[in-house]
């Protein structure tokens, strides 16, 4: 597991300090800007989803939507904007303690912040899918193609990385 900085603990602080030659301040200060480039990507995407999810209730063939469905898309959309709050956050809280040398708390927060947004993202992405399929192709297909978007956020934004930080991690205690 990671620590409140998202490293994988003291072996892998104590490779940065061997391997890059970095002070616990370059440290946090390369954490931070790695974050910001991941944020970048995912806040472009979940602002775009939450602009089209709130633009729906004003379209016309929403009003056919049947009580499931609009429980969905409100669920949809409550996930929607609390992953654009979450991933978003980072950016408040270091305008807010910029300057007052908090950046293990910044960076840290920053990554719980991220990791949960793009969580919610995903079940927003998954309820999306549900959505769309089953108003073009029936509630049948708007549950297979969820349940399909669900299983494929599982498995790589999930899974897959937790495969490889296990790897990882039996990589170091063979090398060790």
């Amino acid at each position: 597991m990671t620590d409140e900085h998202g490293d994988l603990g003291p072996s892998d602080q104590r490779w940065d300090r061997m391997a890059r030659h970095e002070t616990e301040t370059q440290r946090l200060d390369r954490n931070w800007s790695s974050l910001l480039q991941e944020l970048r990507v995912a806040q472009t995407g979940v602002q775009l989803l939450t602009g089209f999810l709130l633009t729906l209730p004003f379209q016309q063939r929403f009003s056919t939507l049947d009580d499931q469905s609009q429980t969905v898309y409100l669920a949809t959309v409550g996930f929607s904007v609390a992953s654009t709050i979450l991933l978003i956050a980072p950016v408040g809280m270091h305008r807010i303690l910029f300057r007052q040398r908090r950046m293990p708390l910044i960076v840290a927060a920053a990554h719980r912040c991220a990791f949960y947004g793009l969580l919610l993202l995903g079940i927003a992405l998954t309820g999306v899918t549900e959505l769309i399929f089953g108003t073009v192709a029936g509630q049948v297909a708007g549950w297979v193609a969820g349940g399909i978007g669900l299983a494929g956020f599982c498995t790589f934004w999930v899974l897959v990385p937790l495969a490889m930080q296990n790897s990882r991690n039996s990589d170091t205690a063979r090398a060790q």
